[in-house]
């Protein structure tokens, strides 16, 4: 087969873009730091940053320490005005214990429940006092799913009604359905069309042990805060219903005590993905007391133009949160909740390969944005913010790559990537493992609804195909379990003051996963077309 010039010429040509994007490749692999890396944490999760809670000094602090590192890699500020920072208006609410109540009526009698030992209070979003007495019905976990075939209101009448339900989704749904199911803003959202007046959850095993009801109790010294819009109003607010109850084990036993349904009946149904509502003999009157504080905390955003004239107009945004819980209650005479794995991990490493990508040569086509966002603990609140009101346009916002708690305690060996199965970007996912010899794994833990408890989201939302990678459980060693050095760690330092830099953290396996999120966002950024939906997905249509 013989070629014209021209045809040699442009083969020549496309050789060439292709060897200098895979050098960029190997270049911007190469330059990634576990040094760097460990500096980062080791300040942004250091007493001096008091745990960085949403909205404090520490906080502050924090921000300005990314903002200044964005602009020593020489990237352009895409905040507010000119600058690396995005004012996120929040408003932060504390329950009151004392003007929290909880009285059931059965049979005309009144049985008083104590507060923060059988339940609990969430703080209202609008309102300083609330109170509703209605009768309770029990709906399962309180999912309608018409896609999935699956309603647990399809055979009772809520209306003006109090619900109780239990928390997560059914079992048999698929990973990321069930995650969405188990969203406390799609279940309110259901309760209100129903014509719910209130919510009582209840606990239950599974609850107790990803999240214990005794911290919950602990979590009420953190103010729950909702980021305003431009109209005033608080973010996915529910005004039609009381604030959420929570409830003990005892509780829970207490609630179903003559229902003619034990709470092991319940549990069972739950397990096995079996709707069962029905009506309990009780009413319940419920009121809530809430103090509230107009605060402000700030995204950092920053910008690495793109290097193609017509692909630098869109943009691949990198996102870490980088608040943790602040100060809190003392554990073990500590009470500075520091939020180094979770996430001073995710925000180093996006100081990383913001770093890593100015350094490059060449730029990738397109534009990349990096966001450290605020409050994702208070609820994913910064990175919604900047979802619905982006400093870019936001239609040309292609994809989100999300690093949050990288458990660098073990070798990486393989990634879970979060999300990556509903888009395209589930083939950029293979390509980036592939080239750093790891493997892919499935969500090994569906009942944690890791899914919708990052940032990422937040774009997937507002339709923005997006990628939460995690490290995954496999080992070359027998002698190292990773799934059982995970549970170990949140049991006992998750969410909670040992979560340090005392802890054996593994630098090469840090570097490796910086290097797979580096090569997500880059081959993203150089592919020819944007990231899509697969055909007829869920999240795809959802928005």
């Amino acid at each position: 087969m013989k070629f014209t010039k021209s045809v040699l010429a442009a083969m020549v040509l496309l050789a060439a873009v292709v060897n200098a994007a895979d050098d960029s490749a190997t270049s911007g692999l190469q330059a990634i730091r576990g040094e760097r890396i460990r500096a980062a944490m080791k300040f942004l999760a250091d007493d001096a940053l008091e745990g960085r809670g949403t909205a404090t000094r520490g906080h502050e602090l924090a921000a300005k320490y990314v903002a200044s590192e964005f602009e020593a890699a020489g990237l352009e500020p895409a905040g507010d005005d000119g600058s690396y920072f995005q004012r996120v208006p929040l408003r932060a609410g504390l329950a009151d214990p004392a003007r929290s109540q909880m009285v059931l009526v059965r049979g005309g009698h009144e049985e008083t429940f104590a507060a923060r030992e059988d339940f609990i209070t969430q703080a209202d979003a609008a309102r300083l006092d609330t109170m509703v007495e209605a009768p309770v019905v029990y709906v399962g976990k309180g999912v309608s799913a018409p896609e999935l075939n699956y309603d647990d209101y399809r055979d009772i009448d809520v209306r003006g009604k109090i619900i109780a339900l239990m928390s997560g989704a059914p079992p048999s749904f698929p990973s990321s359905l069930r995650a969405y199911y188990s969203s406390g803003i799609v279940k309110s959202r259901s309760a209100t069309e129903h014509g719910a007046v209130g919510v009582i959850v209840i606990d239950d095993p599974v609850a107790e042990r990803l999240y214990g009801f005794d911290k919950s109790v602990r979590d009420l010294v953190f103010p729950a805060m909702r980021w305003i819009d431009h109209s005033g109003k608080p973010n996915d607010y529910f005004p039609q219903l009381a604030p959420r109850v929570e409830l003990s084990m005892e509780g829970t036993r207490r609630l179903f005590a003559g229902s003619g349904h034990s709470v092991e009946e319940v549990y069972a149904a739950a397990r096995e993905s079996k709707p069962l509502s029905f009506a309990l003999p009780v009413t319940a009157k419920l009121r809530s007391g809430t103090t509230f504080t107009e605060k402000t905390s700030q995204n950092i955003a920053a910008l690495l133009p793109g290097s193609d004239p017509v692909l630098k107009n869109e943009f691949v945004v990198y996102t870490a949160h980088i608040d943790h819980l602040g100060i809190g209650e003392p554990v073990k005479g500590d009470a500075i909740y520091n939020g180094a794995l979770d996430n001073a991990s995710g925000t180093a490493i996006l100081m990383e390969l913001a770093r890593t990508f100015a350094g490059l040569k060449v730029h990738p086509k397109r534009s990349i944005g990096f966001v450290a966002v605020t409050g994702e603990e208070e609820g994913l609140r910064g990175s919604d913010y900047f979802a619905h009101y982006p400093t870019v346009p936001k239609a040309q916002i292609v994809a989100n790559v999300n690093m949050d708690e990288d458990l660098m305690l073990w070798p990486l060996r393989d990634v879970i990537a979060f999300g990556a199965e509903h888009s395209s970007l589930e083939k950029i996912a293979e390509q980036a493992a592939a080239r750093l010899h790891l493997s892919l794994s499935p969500d090994p833990q569906p009942e944690e609804m890791i899914f919708i408890r990052s940032d990422q989201y937040s774009f997937v939302k507002q339709g923005v195909p997006a990628i939460f990678p995690v490290p995954g459980f496999k080992s070359d060693d027998p002698a190292v379990r990773p799934q059982e050095i995970y549970e170990q760690w949140e049991a006992e330092k998750y969410h909670q003051p040992q979560d340090d830099m005392n802890q054996p953290l593994n630098w090469p396996a840090a570097v490796k996963f910086a290097q797979f999120n580096f090569l997500c966002g880059y081959l993203i950024a150089q592919a020819p077309t944007r990231p899509t939906w697969n055909a007829g997905d869920f999240f795809g249509r959802a928005h």
